[in-house]
């Protein structure tokens, strides 16, 4: 294939959203069509310093925050806000893409989580723009069905330094329990009052050849409190949308933290990917939501990308977007199954039935330690305690019932229902505060 830079020009094809390849520097510049009547269409399209650069350097943040500005003042279909500060003082920023009215799905795409993996923000970038004023019938209609969320950069503060972790050096993708750095918490609101049915977090990896060396890793929320029905959704995202559109792209794709025979391409060894409750896929998928993670290789493929790291860097974009083409194709493709698989999750807990795992993975049965076979009926936290904690709860959309001496009560008869012993349980990996277990309500 030839893996040329890509504008990500929204075409017309059989799925609602493609984004096509094409040179950067092809043609004169589009223009906006979305609304050809307002002075705001007659705009010139804007580009990253990433496209302008030919992928010989990321866009820096000024030209993150100019281009974000440029595309909301050229479409009526983008708003843009802040949901947050870092501990620097950088802005966290909510992109919307939609029309004015409510929609049935919701779509939230979460880039650089880790501030040293640029590519999926660079993609998030690009499709913000094609989204916002692409003009083709089948795009509007997809746009008026789904609502596009996106945080172009999750971590502002470690992807001006170049590192993993926010500016504390926390890995923001562990943090998604405790809440305790502000990209978290903003993250957490957005999940809370957005509800979104699908959860598209964009990451990269470093390979090893050649056991773990595939150009595209995904992987679903393995977390066995996730409803049965969304994990269903979100391995069928994984496995039958985003893979095969990699493949489709020319890009060879792999599960995430799977070891691979290179001969037989039998897993021999499993190095990440657990049920980790604070990761976001399985936040996400307790929440839910059909989360995805997807990883794209970092390393050099050839030796024309080791001499040549603007070849490198387009590859790494170019494999994020050939997993958004798949992912927009399965929220089409699926939108009824969708819908009811997450509307139905969020109204389970209410009949407050069923065990609550505190460990194990999809592919790694709880142990009885790990299983509260019989879960209480809730957990009373003490109001010095409550006080510590009340804002976590808050965020993570926790039903909590106060009484008049300051102490909570936290019933499990609620849509967060297997959330809440991962919070409160003593036994829990990642508990806030250990609350005490009630077994009248």
């Amino acid at each position: 294939m030839n893996r040329r830079f890509r504008t990500v020009a929204v075409a017309l094809c059989t799925l609602a959203v493609p984004l096509a390849a094409a040179h950067a520097q092809a043609a004169p510049v589009e223009r906006a069509r979305a609304h050809p009547a307002s002075e705001a269409a007659k705009l010139p399209l804007p580009r990253t310093g990433f496209e302008a650069s030919g992928g010989a350097r990321w866009t820096t943040q000024p030209e993150e925050w100019e281009f974000l500005s440029a595309v909301d003042r050229a479409s009526e279909r983008v708003s843009l806000r802040t949901i947050g500060t870092t501990g620097q003082g950088r802005p966290l920023q909510l992109v919307r893409i939609g029309g004015d009215r409510p929609t049935a799905s919701t779509m939230l795409l979460i880039c650089t989580q880790h501030g040293d993996e640029p590519s999926g923000r660079e993609a998030c970038l690009t499709t913000v723009r094609d989204l916002a004023q692409a003009g083709d019938a089948q795009t509007r209609r997809f746009l008026d069905r789904t609502t596009v969320l996106v945080v172009p950069t999750a971590n502002p503060d470690g992807r001006a330094a170049d590192t993993r972790g926010n500016s504390d050096g926390v890995d923001i993708n562990r943090d998604h329990i405790a809440l305790r750095t502000a990209e978290g918490r903003a993250l957490a609101a957005v999940i809370r009052d957005q509800r979104p049915d699908v959860i598209h977090d964009l990451h990269e990896y470093n390979a090893t050849p050649s056991y773990y060396d595939k150009e595209l890793l995904s992987l679903w929320p393995r977390n066995l409190n996730t409803d049965p029905t969304v994990h269903q959704e979100a391995h069928t995202l994984s496995e039958t949308y985003v893979r095969p559109a990699a493949h489709g792209s020319g890009f060879s794709s792999g599960i995430y933290g799977i070891w691979t025979d290179p001969v037989t391409g039998e897993p021999v060894k499993q190095v990440a990917g657990d049920g980790q409750e604070r990761i976001l896929r399985n936040t996400a998928g307790l929440k839910h939501s059909v989360g995805l993670l997807v990883e794209t290789r970092i390393d050099a493929l050839t030796d024309a990308e080791q001499h040549d790291p603007a070849l490198n860097n387009r590859r790494r974009v170019n494999t994020q977007l050939a997993a958004l083409d798949g992912a927009f194709r399965f929220v089409d493709e699926r939108r009824g199954r969708l819908e009811a698989a997450t509307t139905a999750a969020r109204v389970k807990g209410f009949a407050d039935r069923g065990p609550v795992y505190l460990g194990g993975a999809d592919n790694d049965p709880a142990t009885p330690d790990e299983t509260l076979q019989d879960p209480p009926c809730g957990y009373r936290i003490p109001a010095a305690q409550y006080a510590d904690v009340k804002d976590e709860l808050a965020l993570h959309g926790v039903l909590v019932r106060a009484d008049g001496d300051g102490n909570a009560l936290v019933p499990l008869r609620q849509s967060q229902r297997d959330l809440v012993p991962l919070l409160l349980d003593e036994r829990a990996a990642y508990d806030l505060v250990k609350g005490l277990p009630v077994t009248a309500c």
